[in-house]
């Protein structure tokens, strides 16, 4: 039968999973900035999270000719420039 004590050593590699984790959030997030600040097409996500919206709300600017998109195998891409002129409008 195996015991279910905790040792320091697994303490230790439990957290150095969790920093290692912690740097690929910050990582992503940081990409996700990048991306949005150097190209003019945004994937839906970072377009969601410079927004601040849902995938549905976003879906429905897409839908009734709001915002411009493109269709780049299955991925939406927004255009930046119609998503800031729609935050200024707000």
């Amino acid at each position: 039968m195996m015991s279910d004590n905790v040792t320091k050593d697994d303490l230790r590699q439990f957290g150095l999973l969790l920093l290692n984790d912690i740097r690929k959030i910050i990582d992503e997030s940081k990409t996700d900035e990048k991306e949005s600040q150097d190209s003019e097409w945004l994937k839906s996500r970072v377009a969601r999270k410079l927004m601040d919206m849902s995938a549905g709300s976003l879906q429905n600017l897409r839908v009734t000719g709001k915002v411009r998109f493109k269709k780049v195998l299955g991925s939406y891409y927004y255009n930046k420039t119609d998503l800031r002129k729609l935050f200024e409008q707000e």
